[in-house]
């Protein structure tokens, strides 16, 4: 039986920090996470997760509201793919998502050039990342007395994938949900909220965008009672 490839590929639409919780004294107040060894950006797998977790709760109340016929059995999916909170054994999620990272052939490149020398690791991380300014203002748009903040972020147009494993093969309904939670991802890391961090996130299958069939299957979950 042929074993099939999950990625989930993260493409950044704007400037976006994955933050690793500090910053670097001197340099940059929020880091962006990113490997020591290689200078290489990425997200953490349970940071990605957690956002696509943040999207299902989404989809379950609009679900819930245009009260769909099918509505129990799309939370029996959830549960199946995402596992329940404070569950044993058997409810354990069947997905597992691992860090995204930038594609395998960059980063063997970034490691020949770093052993040859060519490159540093600051080099690395300079050339995919940029450092932002901000400062908070008053009321009267006045900016208020220490209060600049430097960002690093990762730039736009960066892809990122995220190998995603099952430990049964997952069912189309599982599918179809993890389609949907990924399209319907459009914001990610640091300062999401305040306009930064615009994604694409679409779901591949050995290697080919499999978001849109399986979108239209999740469409079928969402039937409404008459």
């Amino acid at each position: 039986m042929s074993v099939s490839d999950y990625r989930l590929a993260i493409t950044l639409l704007s400037d976006t920090t994955f933050g690793r919780g500090d910053g670097v004294a001197g340099l940059v107040d929020d880091e962006v996470e990113h490997d020591a060894s290689t200078g290489l950006p990425f997200l953490r797998g349970r940071q990605l997760k957690g956002l696509l977790v943040e999207e299902c709760d989404s989809l379950l109340y609009s679900a819930q509201q245009i009260d769909s016929r099918r509505f129990d059995e799309l939370i029996k999916v959830t549960e199946d793919l995402f596992g329940r909170a404070g569950s044993d054994l058997s409810g354990q999620a069947n997905l597992k998502v691992g860090d995204a990272r930038l594609p395998s052939a960059v980063e063997a490149t970034v490691r020949n050039a770093l052993d040859a020398k060519t490159l540093t690791v600051t080099d690395v991380l300079e050339s995919l990342t940029a450092i932002r300014y901000q400062t908070a203002v008053n009321d009267a748009g006045v900016p208020e007395d220490n209060s600049l903040r430097s960002m690093r972020v990762l730039l736009r147009s960066v892809v990122l994938e995220a190998r995603s494993t099952f430990a049964s093969t997952p069912t189309s309904d599982q599918l179809a949900l993890l389609a949907a939670c990924a399209a319907a991802t459009r914001r990610a890391g640091t300062g999401r909220n305040r306009g930064r961090g615009r994604v694409q996130i679409r779901l591949l299958i050995n290697g080919q965008d499999a978001t849109e069939p399986h979108l239209a299957h999740f469409a079928t979950l969402l039937e409404v009672n008459p």
